[in-house]
């Protein structure tokens, strides 16, 4: 008959699981705070990115955005409302054309270093049809995102930034304006420039084009015609500065004078 008395015992040191360690450094202080927002807003909560003691960004769903204002607002004292805007994430259409001519260069010459068989790829005019929708991800070309803040006692201050996928088929979000007042400009500012509807906002009207105006300015599929026209300048060609004949005749005499002889010269002219 077998001993099985240092069964259980062995079974319980089997048991017993090591807490895994974090990989990297961790940021308590916005892990909380992206704790406070998921138990608000539970499967609202879409996706999140920190960057360790530096800032939190947080995604959420289209029908929760509102909701999500209200949050940072009310429940956890974000009073501070910095901006709201609009990103198109589509690929430039035209390719690009909108770039200067030494980005051109750049990126030409730093295929040919790593790949020479790229440099002809680089040159191609055709955009790339992914989209990348930087910290948090997305789902949709466009994305509205704001900046809150909470101001308090020294070392209790902290930001937070929020991010919605603008639904493709109805490009409308629920109004900061009754949470945020100061998102009255910046939204219609959005709804100008991408065509983003903001529903229950008091006066989408238009801040910088006439009545009637055509398209949406910001949009990655907007022509901006005097860019073809004359493309961006980048930087710029500088020109020289005039020289009167004196000073190219001077100039020429010091590029034809070894250094000996213009050694002696600054000698006499000390």
């Amino acid at each position: 008959m077998s001993d099985q008395s240092e069964t259980p015992l062995e079974n319980e040191e089997a048991a017993v699981v090591e807490p895994a360690e974090p990989e990297g450094p961790v940021d308590e202080a916005r892990e909380a705070l992206l704790g406070r927002f998921v138990e608000a807003l539970g499967d609202a909560v879409v996706d999140s990115h920190i960057v360790v003691d530096k800032d939190l960004w947080i995604r959420v769903s289209a029908d929760a955005w509102h909701e999500a204002g209200e949050v940072a607002r009310n429940q956890l004292q974000a009073r501070y409302f910095g901006f709201l805007s609009a990103i198109d994430w589509m690929p430039s259409p035209f390719g690009r054309s909108m770039d200067s001519e030494v980005d051109r260069l750049l990126e030409v010459a730093a295929a040919e270093t790593e790949e020479p068989d790229a440099a002809q790829a680089s040159t191609n005019s055709e955009p790339d049809q992914g989209f990348e929708h930087g910290f948090a991800g997305g789902e949709t070309r466009f994305q509205v995102f704001a900046r809150v803040a909470h101001i308090g006692e020294q070392g209790s201050n902290w930001g937070v930034t929020l991010k919605v996928d603008v639904p493709d088929d109805t490009l409308a979000l629920s109004t900061w304006t009754k949470v945020y007042a100061g998102a009255d400009w910046h939204e219609r500012e959005a709804h100008e420039m991408f065509g983003i509807d903001f529903t229950g906002h008091p006066a989408l009207r238009n801040m910088y084009l006439p009545t009637g105006f055509e398209g949406h300015p910001l949009r990655k599929d907007f022509p901006l015609l005097a860019r073809h026209v004359k493309p961006w300048p980048g930087i710029v060609d500088v020109e020289q500065m005039p020289t009167s004949d004196s000073d190219e005749a001077e100039d020429a005499g010091t590029k034809d004078a070894g250094p000996e002889e213009i050694g002696t010269a600054e000698g006499a002219d000390a």
